[in-house]
């Protein structure tokens, strides 16, 4: 299986995903058993319903802004900004406008 994202090159995450009309893209850069790294796109209008997750998750925004809800509390988020959603605490996500985001998983020991 051919990597999707080479290892030992520099990566530009915000020009190896592109936007899908009225739609949601997640490519997977890396999984194991410690967690996951995951680059996300989404329309504007777009977002993920709210959810909790058994481990914190680390969201970069890449480009574009979102609002990102954190037990209750809203975030206005836009290019450079990181947020880290702690484990067991709903958090959902609308896009604003067009977003990218790198989101990392990791897993308690």
């Amino acid at each position: 299986m051919e990597e999707l994202f080479k290892k030992g090159t520099i990566l530009n995450f915000a020009e190896l995903i592109d936007y899908s009309a009225g739609g949601v893209v997640s490519k997977q850069v890396l999984k194991n058993e410690a967690g996951n790294i995951t680059l996300f796109s989404f329309d504007k209008g777009q977002g993920l319903s709210e959810h909790t997750a058994p481990f914190d998750a680390m969201v970069q925004i890449l480009e574009g802004k979102a609002i990102i809800m954190v037990g209750g509390n809203p975030f206005h988020t836009k290019d450079g900004d990181t947020i880290i959603m702690p484990a067991n605490i709903p958090h959902a996500l609308f896009a604003t406008e067009q977003f990218k985001m790198l989101l990392t998983m990791i897993k308690g020991v």
